[in-house]
Formats: structure tokens, C-alpha cells, sequence
């Protein structure tokens, strides 16, 4: 009789719920972690939000089932977390983090101080785009996103994303081509001795 009562009794959930969000975790981290460090560009910051949404579908397990795109659902709420986040933090603080985590560690100094000077100049003509145009362009930069899921995670018609990466790759190329425009001629100006 006491086999029969503990055949009935639901042990064997909670195992599955752990099984299930390590599926989750080893499935879905690495997409979420570069969701949040395309914002934060920061890999601490990041990882911390990949752990607030991995909370967060423990907080929602009981509605996952429900879900019917997870992987949309857990980039929408990384993503906004990330969001969040990134209010909280003074954006120069994060670019420089990131410029220098991405310089190689045996780049001459000279080198390495130019391509950080690089790396803030892209940020900070990508953080000048109308926030839109930034949004999907720092999501579509995440290679496992397509049209249909970002559409989905920003609340968009597939067509108005597509113009929306146009019109931001457009417009950052511009902008970028400008600074190099104006990089050139106030490095010849000093090549010549005059003034910037």
C-alpha cells in the first residue's frame, strides 16, 4: 500500500524542473548573454542579466508551457533587463570596458589605444541612432536572431524590420564615413604643422 500512495506523489517534479532549466540554461545562455552584451558591453554586467532571466523563468515556470515562442521570451526579457540595466550605468563607463576587453592582450599600446578610440567612436555613433534603429541593430547583430524573431521580440511587422536595419546600417555607415572624413584631413593638417 505505501508503494502505491508514493507512485502518486509528485517526487519526480522537481527533478524535471531542474533538468528542464538545465536544458534552458545550456540551450539558451550563450544567445542571451551576447543579447545582454550588445547593450551592456560589459561580460559581468552581462552574465548577471543572463542569471536575472534564468530567475525569471523560475518565477514563471508554471507558464512556460504556455510560452509559444521560448526563445523569443527569454531574448525580450534579457533584453529588457538589459535595458534596465543599462539606465543604471554611465554609458562611458561601458564602452570603455568593452572597447578594452575586445583589444588583443598583445597590441602594442599605441595600437591598442587607437582602436579603442575606434571602438568608442563606433558606439557612440551607434547610441546616436533614433532608438529603434539602435534596437534592431544591436539585435540583428546577434547572428541566431531572424527577421521573425526580432519582429517579434520589438513588437514589429517583419517589413518594418527589415527598413529598420536598412535605414540603421545606412545611417551608421554614413556617420562612421564622416568621422573618418574628418580623422583625415585633421591628421594631414598636422602632418603639415597646422592646427585640428
Amino acid at each position: 500500500m505505501i508503494e502505491e500512495l508514493s507512485l502518486v506523489l509528485p517526487y519526480s517534479r522537481p527533478a524535471e524542473t531542474d533538468t528542464s532549466l538545465a536544458a534552458l540554461v545550456e540551450t539558451y545562455s550563450t544567445l542571451l548573454f551576447r543579447v545582454a552584451h550588445s547593450i551592456l558591453r560589459n561580460p559581468t554586467e552581462a552574465e548577471d542579466i543572463v542569471q536575472d532571466a534564468f530567475v525569471r523563468v523560475m518565477e514563471h515556470r508554471r507558464a512556460l508551457p504556455e510560452i509559444r515562442d521560448l526563445r523569443v521570451w527569454l531574448v525580450r526579457i534579457t533584453w529588457n533587463l538589459a535595458l534596465d540595466r543599462r539606465r543604471r550605468i554611465r554609458p562611458d563607463q561601458l564602452d570603455d570596458t568593452f572597447a578594452l576587453s575586445l583589444i588583443g592582450r598583445n597590441t602594442p599600446a599605441d595600437i591598442a589605444l587607437d582602436e579603442s578610440r575606434e571602438l568608442a567612436c563606433v558606439f557612440h555613433e551607434i547610441d546616436r541612432l533614433p532608438r529603434a534603429e539602435r534596437q534592431v541593430l544591436l539585435l540583428s547583430a546577434i547572428d541566431e536572431l531572424d527577421t521573425r524573431e526580432l519582429a517579434q521580440v520589438l513588437n514589429k511587422s517583419e517589413s518594418a524590420i527589415r527598413a529598420l536595419i536598412f535605414r540603421a546600417r545606412t545611417r551608421l555607415r554614413q556617420r562612421l564615413q564622416k568621422n573618418d572624413a574628418r580623422l583625415e584631413k585633421n591628421q594631414a593638417r598636422l602632418t603639415k604643422g597646422g592646427r585640428p
